[in-house]
């Protein structure tokens, strides 16, 4: 078996009727490949183009003017300029090509003829996609939902051409609003607990979010520093100090009192919790970083705390009215056990720390967050990069 890099392209109508999340749930829970990069892009007139083209070099005759008409006519800008989205998926892995083939499902005119519809439900396609013919024969209708390559040969010019274009692109999709009233930018990261095997959650959740009407505009697959995590939950460490530490400061004291059978002074509460309730605190701030990035901080190496971390998250932007209110709504509060029926958090949660996804409180922490995470990076290109030159190609 060889291993391989391979991508699915999530089509501007599925992003667009929010099925992405179904799609992507349906992809990670049947498979053992690694979902390694995430990017939405929106393609260009040339880009469309020169991927047409490609289309036409290695699908089937009888495919082939089918899938590149369908590239032309959704994937380039609008008359109007309006730019639309394309998501671009990398999976990792023991012959990835054939694995995600194999689920995305088959749609030609070989395999759905006129008067045959051998539709079973068990591929990506046979849940999203449509392919209509008339009476004649003559087709009327054509959606495949996501476009993929059959096999590593032809995937690679393909990997190559989007790796070049990914160059070019700023990671955040800047989209037009006729109304731009109270339209609002969030962050939402999903958690390492997502990932720790193959399954369907992170679509799953991602599929919740998409009740809230709002659109996709950026992503990532992000693997957070120490130094990263350390920044961003670093308003975390304070208030832990300010709750915690008195309460241990307290529950010592009465435990000594009660042991001994001595009345302690109240300075001593204070004292206690400066040497005990804050150590405390920072351990259990240290627990969260090290959730976030795989390592505990007091652990780490200087020299490698801006590494990127030891476990793997999917960080999302998401733009549209009252964008912080309506994911956060969505989420659910930090603790699952007091999360309302329906929430992310009560349906995938398990305490404060694994509580399954993170959403900005706020625009102007969303704007903080994302220049911590580096939004604007995206190591999709450069994977593929990479793996074309392993595998010695020249393009």
């Amino acid at each position: 078996m060889a291993l391989e890099l391979s991508y699915i392209l999530i089509t501007p109508y599925t992003i667009l009727k929010s099925r992405t999340g179904g799609v992507i749930a349906r992809l990670l829970a049947r498979t053992d490949l690694e979902l390694v990069g995430a990017q939405m892009l929106t393609p260009t007139r040339e880009l469309a183009e020169k991927y047409a083209v490609l289309l036409k070099k290695t699908v089937s005759s009888k495919a082939a003017d089918m899938i590149s008409d369908y590239v032309l006519n959704n994937f380039m800008p609008s008359e109007d300029g309006a730019k639309r989205r394309v998501l671009m998926l990398l999976f990792k892995g023991e012959n990835a090509c054939s694995k995600l083939y194999t689920i995305a499902g088959r749609l030609s005119p070989e395999s759905r003829g006129a008067g045959e519809m051998r539709i079973t439900g068990e591929t990506v396609r046979d849940t999203y996609a449509d392919l209509v013919f008339d009476k004649d024969g003559s087709l009327r209708y054509f959606e495949p939902a996501v476009l993929l390559p059959t096999d590593q040969e032809f995937a690679l010019e393909k990997l190559k051409l989007f790796a070049d274009f990914a160059d070019t692109q700023e990671n955040i999709a800047d989209l037009r609003y006729d109304d731009k009233t109270d339209l609002e930018r969030t962050l939402v990261i999903i958690k390492p607990d997502n990932w720790r095997y193959p399954s369907s959650k992170p679509g799953n959740i991602i599929d919740m979010f998409s009740r809230t009407g709002l659109r996709i505009i950026g992503t990532k697959i992000y693997q957070m520093s120490v130094a990263d995590a350390l920044e961003f939950y670093g308003p975390v460490q304070d208030v832990l100090r300010e709750k915690l530490a008195p309460k241990i400061g307290d529950k010592i004291k009465d435990m000594i009192e009660k042991e001994f059978k001595i009345k302690l002074g109240e300075n001593v509460a204070s004292k206690l919790s400066e040497v005990a309730g804050v150590p405390f605190a920072d351990d259990q701030f240290f627990q969260i970083v090290e959730f976030m990035s795989g390592v505990r901080p007091d652990t780490c190496p200087k020299e490698k705390l801006k590494d990127p971390g030891l476990v793997k998250t999917m960080v999302l932007v998401y733009e549209g009215k009252k964008a912080v209110k309506k994911i956060r709504d969505v989420l659910g509060p930090t603790d699952p056990t007091k999360a309302p029926s329906g929430t992310i958090r009560k349906e995938y949660g398990q305490d404060v720390m694994v509580n399954t996804a993170h959403a900005s409180d706020s625009p102007e922490n969303a704007q903080r967050e994302m220049g911590i995470i580096k939004i604007q990076e995206n190591n999709l290109s450069r994977i593929i990069k990479e793996f074309l030159v392993e595998k010695g190609y020249k393009g």
